[in-house]
């Protein structure tokens, strides 16, 4: 087994890394402070290819493979968890998702400028009450010939209100529960669809969070994605590849906040020496350092099984799991590392603490990946 990144994944996430840093960082307590959108970041972002990372160049996209994305993934996280769930989602679920199962027109016209970065791509799923659920929604998407006539609520869309290409899964049949759902192409600015008040977060302030409304708004037959009845299949298939994103951007702020307490441990002194002369910390930093790159391992090796078309469900839920459980272990651990100093704005790792708490629920909760991954272990 090679352990050892390639030349060409080595300069991306040299990019990735300086990009984070120079452009990402200055500003960030403001932006979750004051839940200012990085607008002018995910701009840059797109013209650096982040946005399409894994799409053919064919469809404006820069023809990288996963695990170029999840070592991006995790140098944008490790500052601004924000920009990169906006980037996530883009890639893993909106991108991947059309290039994957879309027609030739639909690439053209929506993936071909979501790649780019020239637009932002949303995903919608979930429900008031259909979370993790999603046989049980209540949106639904009507026949109406050579159209469908959609209505419903969706809730906790990311990037709800900068997008301008979401895809929404709607149920067409109750009776075929699973099999009567559809994927559609809807458009921001489609008559009767509207977009509800931001939330107030916790954390991921930066990226604008919102309720979507659907009051008969009218859906081209070719904004269909797939055969009729294919969208749970669709939104199953797509979030399978939405956990190696989730996953990284875990990670990627366990390790932002690691090497922010590693740092300080060595400059703060107490009893005359650095902490990180106390066993206590040294304790602490060793099984940060531990966990994070058992994280990594995961994340890598389900990004290595999806560029090898390999089944992924498995390993992605595993990765997922671990590695959003480590992203708010390590953070608690550096808050309390950093002391007093910790719980104020400034030092960075209190932010970092209120991110990673979202990880553990969006993309399936870490009860549903404990389900997948049980299932698997038992068949």
């Amino acid at each position: 087994m090679l352990f050892q990144l390639s030349e060409e994944h080595l300069m991306i996430r040299q990019a990735a890394r300086d990009f984070a840093q120079n452009e990402l960082k200055p500003g960030v307590i403001g932006r979750d402070e004051h839940q200012k959108f990085p607008a002018e970041q995910i701009k840059m972002m797109g013209e650096l290819g982040f946005m399409g990372m894994m799409v053919s160049p064919k469809y404006g996209g820069s023809g990288l493979d996963a695990i170029s994305y999840v070592l991006v993934m995790e140098e944008l996280s490790k500052i601004d968890a924000s920009a990169s769930v906006v980037m996530s989602v883009n890639n893993s679920l909106v991108c991947y998702g059309l290039e994957k199962y879309g027609s030739e027109a639909q690439k053209q016209q929506y993936l071909i400028p979501l790649a780019k970065g020239d637009v932002i791509g949303a995903f919608c799923l979930s429900e008031p009450e259909a979370g993790s659920d999603a046989t049980a929604l209540s949106t639904t998407a009507i026949d109406m010939g050579d159209h469908y006539l959609l209505n419903g609520t969706k809730n906790w869309i990311t990037s709800g209100n900068s997008a301008t290409t979401f895809l929404v899964i709607a149920q067409t049949d109750t009776n075929k529960r699973h099999n009567g759902i559809n994927a559609l192409i809807v458009e921001k600015g489609m008559p009767g669809f509207t977009v509800g008040a931001k939330e107030n977060k916790m954390g991921i302030r930066g990226s604008d969070t919102h309720s979507l409304h659907f009051n008969d708004v009218k859906v081209p037959k070719e904004n269909r994605i797939g055969d009729e009845g294919f969208g749970f299949k669709f939104a199953m298939r797509v979030l399978e590849g939405g956990r190696i994103g989730i996953a990284a951007q875990a990670l990627g702020i366990a390790s932002g906040a690691y090497e922010l307490a590693l740092n300080y441990a060595k400059e703060r002194k107490a009893f005359g020496k650095p902490i990180a002369d106390l066993q206590a910390i040294q304790f602490k930093l060793a099984d940060m350092a531990t966990n994070i790159e058992a994280a990594r391992l995961l994340c890598l090796k389900a990004a290595w099984l999806k560029d090898n078309d390999q089944p992924y469900a498995h390993a992605s839920s595993m990765a997922k799991l671990f590695a959003s459980e480590t992203a708010m272990k390590v953070t608690t651990e550096a808050v309390q590392i950093h002391g007093g100093y910790g719980y104020v704005k400034e030092y960075h790792v209190e932010r970092l603490m209120r991110d990673a708490k979202i990880t553990q629920i969006y993309e399936g909760t870490s009860e549903i990946q404990r389900i997948v991954i049980s299932r698997s272990v038992l068949k």
